[in-house]
């Protein structure tokens, strides 16, 4: 299965509240919309990109619960960039004073912020310049910090704010920098 971008403009402008409604109408189909108002058709995720995904969070979890500095997401969560993008890293962290920024309401939707870290895991149906330009477009939008991870060929690229891309080959671990503090996330296990 591969990603499917769908353009209905001019014909139909999705609002906010119409994008939000399609998505909860749909549960079981996940949406993203890049900045343009495309909608973007994503597949599941097979089992091994499965098991990585909520192998990785777990240890973001772990590390929050214990640090309580801010709020992890998994790629259920539809952020509503400040470019109008909407879109759902694989693993995304806020911290808490700016999750406390907004309101009940905003929480509780596709929250109107641009995380503070984000990290895409490639699957399959990925292609590495898709995935490159969303990357882009999270460092533009005001993450502070990016993990691509390329499991099938141990290739991570570090999105850094206003910096160039750093690219290492099968590295054992990364590190949350000033981002978040103290993480280090283990690549072996991958």
């Amino acid at each position: 299965m591969t990603t499917f971008t769908v353009n209905f403009n001019p014909i139909i402008e999705l609002t906010d509240e119409q994008f939000y409604q399609l998505c909860r109408a749909n549960p079981n189909v996940k949406f993203e919309r890049n900045a343009q108002g495309e909608l973007i058709i994503m597949p599941p995720t097979g089992g091994e990109t499965g098991n990585r995904n909520v192998e990785i969070a777990a240890d973001f979890v772990i590390w929050n619960r214990q640090t309580k500095l801010g709020k992890v997401f998994d790629s259920s969560t539809c952020f509503k960039l400040p470019n109008g993008a909407d879109r759902s890293p694989d693993v995304s962290w806020i911290k808490q004073e700016r999750w406390d920024t907004l309101t009940p309401e905003e929480k509780e939707k596709f929250p109107p912020i641009a995380p503070d870290f984000v990290l895409e895991l490639m699957s399959p149906t990925d292609t590495l310049k898709a995935t490159q330009e969303k990357m882009q477009e999270y460092m533009k939008n005001e993450v502070k910090l990016g993990w691509l991870i390329d499991p099938k060929t141990r290739r991570v690229e570090i999105y850094r704010q206003g910096q160039d891309v750093e690219v290492l080959q099968s590295p054992t671990t990364l590190s949350g920098e000033d981002v978040l503090p103290g993480f280090v996330l283990n690549l072996e296990l991958l």
